[in-house]
């Protein structure tokens, strides 16, 4: 059965603007200008350049208000240009390159990666076709730190079943001894132990140092992870200093040899701040990446091309047509000027707030003057929404003084004292890191000595909040943070 009614609905929908700049809001500066670039190449009438005198706009306003009666008149609806032109690639693209033009290209250097670097050693062995195959199959079952961490029963399996390849467990052995004398040294290792080893007895064994290494890695290596230090010295009749020498042997060693090779291929990633805080006279002074406040205007070729239009007598489909198109780019143009504006001013003003609110530290650096802080405070003084400061906070870097920090590292929770004052518990962290730092190596201090030491010092903390903080500092524990 049909039926009519009336109904009434509050909704809230977020305009197109709105979700622009919420968008635009979470990049930081790199992706910023990445995504400048590509709304100028879907944009033509975006530019970069000071926006042009207000003479101009004025006199198109004042087209718009003239002509707005016109195009009512004329049935033109401006929903029709609002929404995106579904452009043919056909019609963007040329092919009217000549076969004699020179190719202009940026070459890249690359590397050889730790595989191949493997694989040219081997080149120079005096192996058979089969020894070869064999070969190149664990080396390719390497992983990224130079570790074979398959059983060879499997290898030999998937040869037989993949390549039709027959091989026993003991020809891959001696396939595998070959490729652990390669460089660099400990690649090809089955375990962690293997792996120093190898590098071990490569070393000069005639030095005690080096074989009373190879002697606690080979016997004793349970034992040494543990940092049972007792044991190896009454199983192995040495002295203090004779296993002392002989740990730092060892801690020279590379337990992961494939990150050699691979880690010098990579590119270090650039930080670029988005604020900087420069303290002058005992006062903050507060500025915005110019990298974060492009000038953009739009272009005066298609604002030409509006006046052009209006001047014309002639009111054909074409034309109408054409200024839907001048009409949609130019309103996008000046949507993502203003989405940019408004982006500047929400981060300036919540950066602002933030290092108000936490004055006190940024006029020190000491990081035990940071007060407590939350997403919600910051929201509640500049009145907008805890989603707007996550999106500033979460990606955002200031520079200091005293080095360049994530934003949302300034954020942490709050922790009672004796006396009923709220701390910041990255207060508290700064506190635990300084006291293992100081403490004795040959007796560091446990996560209850640590907690005591707090306690007295007025922190109300409990042992399990010691460990979950000191994990968090990526801290081990005491027995492994024992040295001889």
């Amino acid at each position: 059965m049909l039926k009519q009614s009336l109904q009434q609905k509050l909704l809230q929908k977020l305009s197109p603007q709105q979700i622009q700049l919420m968008k635009l809001l979470q990049v930081p500066t790199i992706e910023l200008e990445q995504r400048i670039k590509e709304e100028m190449e879907t944009n033509p009438a975006l530019e970069e350049g000071a926006e042009e005198e207000d003479e101009d706009i004025k006199e198109e306003t004042e087209w718009e208000e003239e002509t707005k009666e016109k195009e009512e008149a004329d049935d033109f609806d401006f929903s029709d240009y609002m929404q995106d032109d579904d452009v043919p690639a056909y019609k963007t693209s040329i092919s009217n390159k000549s076969a004699d033009d020179d190719e202009k290209s940026t070459p890249y250097a690359a590397g050889a990666s730790f595989r191949e670097n493997i694989e040219s050693q081997l080149a120079l062995r005096d192996v058979s076709d089969q020894e070869e195959l064999l070969a190149k199959t664990l080396i390719g079952n390497l992983d990224d730190d130079g570790y074979l961490r398959r059983d060879l029963e499997n290898i030999v399996d998937d040869l037989a079943f993949s390549q039709n390849v027959m091989t026993t467990v003991e020809e891959l052995e001696e396939i595998l001894m070959t490729i652990q004398e390669l460089d660099p040294a400990g690649v090809g290792a089955r375990s962690l132990q293997e792996c120093l080893l190898i590098q071990l007895r490569r070393q000069d064994q005639t030095y005690p140092s080096v074989r009373i290494a190879t002697e606690v890695i080979e016997k004793y290596f349970d034992s040494f992870t543990k940092k049972h230090y007792d044991r190896i010295l009454k199983k192995l009749e040495i002295s203090n200093e004779d296993l002392k020498i002989a740990v730092s042997e060892i801690i020279k060693l590379n337990p992961k040899p494939g990150n050699s090779s691979r880690d010098s291929g990579k590119s270090n990633q650039q930080i670029v701040p988005d604020f900087a805080i420069v303290v002058e006279e005992d006062e903050l002074r507060l500025s915005l990446n110019g990298r974060n406040a492009p000038e953009l205007k739009v272009s005066n070729s298609y604002r030409e091309m509006m006046k052009g239009y209006a001047e014309s007598k002639k009111k054909d489909k074409k034309q109408k047509e054409a200024l839907q198109f001048v009409k949609q780019k130019i309103d996008s143009a000046k949507w993502f000027i203003d989405a940019i504006k408004q982006r500047q001013q929400t981060l300036l003003h919540t950066m602002d707030a933030i290092m108000n609110y936490q004055k006190e530290y940024f006029l020190t650096g000491d990081e035990t003057k940071l007060k407590p802080m939350i997403l919600k405070d910051i929201a509640e003084i500049i009145h907008m929404d805890i989603s707007t400061i996550s999106r500033v906070a979460n990606s955002k870097y200031v520079q200091t003084p005293y080095g360049t920090f994530l934003l949302k590292s300034f954020f942490s929770e709050s922790l009672s004292t004796d006396s009923g004052e709220e701390v910041s518990t990255r207060e508290v962290k700064k506190i635990l890191l300084d006291s293992i730092s100081a403490e004795d190596k040959k007796k560091p201090l446990t996560d209850e000595k640590l907690a005591n030491f707090l306690r007295d010092k007025g922190y109300n903390i409990a042992r399990r909040t010691v460990a979950k903080y000191r994990e968090q500092l990526n801290i081990p524990v005491a027995r492994l943070r024992k040295q001889l």
